[in-house]
């Protein structure tokens, strides 16, 4: 015992006299009621960051670092994934690759090119994400309208075995650069002119990289082959291909087809039950966003591209046809009133489509046939019922997204869903409606897009996971951005780390670039 007690002493004298070890860790997050993205209920505990990792979740109160954030009262989330965003554009700019508007969210990573749309070389669009550095995290998909567009360009039919194996080594060369999977519009052009069969054959190459497949379907209301026959052939696409199938910004829209939520989600549900992996996201939104081309016209106005499209209005028979067309896809949409002007003309932005036709004098589908040769405009589309809405985010397999891009502060009148969709989601439905509780909000946000897209070591407060996290003042949190009003930053957000480097410190943002572009091969 008293050679124990000498030991003791010694160390003890040694460990005096030592000099003054450095921090243990570099943050530590101390106070907070953490949510780890599971779906768990938040219980309280201090996060050590060292370096881009999470080290320790657990009682730090006797730690040293060199900088403790007070959580107290907040809530410790990981950082938050949109799974379908259009900000790959403005993020390669040097102006806009801070993504405040992201960080002002939670949003520490996106995935980009949806929809079917973006560039087809990945390593490309790598080059130029980074070339200004990044604020946020972005993950890329292959899109197939593009690769489609390159090999057969606008033309309304099926490939030859020569093009669609042109097809599958755009789609492989792509997963081989890090994408982590295949996108469709099959709602757009070239996308729409696409088989079932085409489709599939793709996203089995994606497949074979253990990517997902994520689509825009072929119809979300009555446009074609019907809102449930479009979610039927994403399942379809999921079992053959064997990958997991996404219904991107899942909802019933238009009139013809509000209550369509339960036999979508049925449908859902029967597939999962069988094994398919389908899953959807959704912005919290009453109204969607799209061109005045994809919203009202026809896609065999659209074969052979904008040219041939104007082309068309000189042919009397053929605009007749195409006006026709207009005015039942209005009806479709709930009539030009439910029609906003998006983009930068001050003659058009922010206003209906009624208010600018009564004002020209003319019918709205003339308005969008002039609107056409002059090159088109934005519209934000009221066509969403909040039942709906509700039932969609009700379910296990919706995860959130904001399905907006980022333009500068000020430029045109965008959807607000840019500024605020995740916001919205934790202010509208979780805390003043109670449609979701909180941690199903997180885990829609986190965990399971991280699950879903198998980004590995992100969506999640443990051990190891890189530290993109969020800090937030539930009470505070607001999306600013209203439709009238939409280049407002959301609030509420005191802290977000990206790769463990402060993005957002106290509610201000720092300028600090610690974003990468991931891969799904590392």
């Amino acid at each position: 015992m008293t050679t124990r007690r000498s030991f003791l002493a010694a160390v003890g004298l040694l460990l005096a006299a030592a000099p003054h070890l450095p921090a243990q860790f570099d943050l530590v997050i101390r106070g907070g009621r953490v949510l780890d993205g599971s779906g768990n209920p938040w219980r309280y505990a201090d996060v050590g960051v060292r370096g881009d990792r999470i080290i320790t979740v657990g009682d730090l109160a006797e730690a040293e670092a060199k900088r403790v954030l007070d959580a107290t009262g907040m809530y410790v989330a990981p950082g938050f994934i949109d799974v379908h965003s259009h900000a790959a554009r403005g993020l390669s700019s040097e102006a806009l690759s801070h993504g405040h508007p992201l960080l002002a969210q939670g949003l520490t990573t996106v995935v980009v090119n949806p929809d079917g749309g973006g560039p087809i070389d990945i390593a490309w669009q790598r080059g130029r994400l980074l070339e200004h550095g990044l604020g946020v995290n972005v993950a890329q998909l292959v899109p197939h309208g593009a690769v489609r567009r390159a090999v057969l360009r606008m033309v309304d039919r099926a490939p030859s075995e020569a093009q669609l194996d042109a097809m599958r080594e755009r789609v492989r060369r792509g997963m081989q650069e890090g994408a982590f999977g295949l996108s469709s519009g099959l709602f757009y052009a070239p996308g729409s002119y696409s088989a079932t069969e085409e489709v599939i054959a793709l996203a089995k190459v994606a497949a074979e990289f253990g990517g997902v497949y994520s689509s825009h379907i072929r119809d979300e209301s009555d446009y074609n082959i019907g809102l449930v026959a479009a979610v039927d052939e994403v399942i379809r696409i999921a079992r053959e291909a064997e990958l997991p199938g996404i219904v991107s910004h899942i909802k019933a829209l238009g009139p013809r087809v509000w209550g369509f939520s339960h036999a979508v989600v049925s449908r859902i549900e029967r597939a999962r039950e069988e094994g398919v992996q389908v899953y959807a996201d959704q912005y919290p939104y009453e109204a969607s966003g799209t061109s005045i081309t994809g919203a009202l016209v026809p896609r065999w106005a659209q074969v052979g591209g904008r040219e041939a499209m104007v082309g068309r209005l000189a042919n009397d028979e053929e605009r007749a046809r195409l006006r026709a067309d207009i005015v039942d896809n209005l009806d479709r949409r709930g009539g030009a009133e439910r029609l906003r002007f998006q983009g930068s003309d001050p003659e058009l932005a922010g206003r209906t489509m009624q208010a600018v036709a009564d004002e020209r004098g003319v019918e709205p589908a003339d308005l969008v046939l002039s609107l056409m040769s002059g090159g088109g405009a934005g519209l934000t589309s009221f066509n969403m019922q909040e039942d709906d809405i509700a039932a969609f985010m009700q379910q296990p397999w919706t995860m959130t997204c904001t399905d907006g891009g980022l333009v500068a502060m000020g430029n045109g009148s965008p959807h607000p869903r840019s500024y605020g969709a995740f916001a919205r989601k934790l202010k509208r439905y979780v805390v003043e409606q109670r449609v979701i509780d909180l941690p199903t909000a997180v885990r829609s946000m986190t965990s399971l897009p991280a699950t879903v897209f198998g980004i590995e070591g992100r969506g999640h407060i443990q051990e190891n996971a890189f530290a993109d996290i969020c800090v937030f003042d539930l009470q505070r949190v607001d999306d600013k951005a209203t439709y009238r009003r939409p280049h407002q930053l959301a609030e509420g957000m005191v802290f977000v780390l990206v790769n463990g480097q402060l993005a957002v410190d106290a509610g201000e943002f720092t300028g600090a670039k610690a974003g990468t572009v991931l891969r799904k091969d590392r």
